[in-house]
């Protein structure tokens, strides 16, 4: 019975929900990684739970699958920082804000994505090298990554043209790292290459390469 109780609470928070990895994930931050730090970790599941409930209510849930949502930095490790956090409550509204953006204008353009990278508290933001207004400290950003096959040309092409028609509605801000990772968050609209420069954006230059 104490099996079956813990498989409910399991498929509740949406662990059963993961799409195929579509890029190498951090040490330590994989959904097995993301269970085992929940079993230890009473009050992260409660916590989970409610934001989880907060999406629902948002009808936001399943744009990226919630474990996901609560990865903070890749260098994590390096930085002594957790590998998960559930970002504190005042800031939920700005990532549903970001996931519907997500879902309506994103995934359509080039199908699901995973989240590699999302709320990051000042300590760790700063150990891994986001900007001190980082849209991450706040929850407003994810870096993204999509989960089928896709050319960097025909990824970049895609995203900056639904960015030139909707970003501006939505205020959205997208950047785009190495291969096939990006940065996507609706604390107001602007764009940026892989050097943090607006100027060296695809989305300005046409350079899809």
């Amino acid at each position: 019975m104490q099996r079956l109780n813990r498989i409910g609470a399991l498929l509740a928070l949406g662990f059963c929900a993961a799409p195929a990895m579509s890029q190498t994930v951090a040490e330590g931050q994989s959904r097995a990684d993301y269970l085992a730090w929940l079993a230890r970790e009473p009050a992260a599941r409660a916590q989970v739970l409610s934001f989880k409930t907060f999406l629902a209510m948002k009808n936001v849930e399943s744009v990226v699958p919630t474990w996901q949502l609560v990865r903070t930095a890749s260098m994590w490790r390096d930085c002594s920082g957790p590998r998960f956090e559930v970002a504190p409550v005042a800031e939920w509204q700005h990532i549903s804000e970001t996931l519907g953006y997500v879902k309506q204008h994103v995934q359509p353009v080039i199908g699901e994505v995973q989240a590699m990278s999302g709320y990051r508290n000042a300590e760790l933001n700063q150990c891994s090298g986001g900007a001190k207004a980082s849209a991450h400290r706040h929850f407003y950003a994810l870096d993204l990554v999509p989960v089928k096959p896709l050319s960097r040309p025909q990824m970049i092409r895609s995203l900056c043209a639904i960015h030139n028609f909707r970003g501006p509605d939505y205020g959205i801000g997208l950047g785009f790292y190495k291969g096939n990772r990006f940065h996507v968050d609706s604390k107001g609209f602007r764009r940026w290459g892989p050097d943090g420069k607006g100027s060296t954006s695809p989305c300005v230059t046409g350079n899809y390469g």
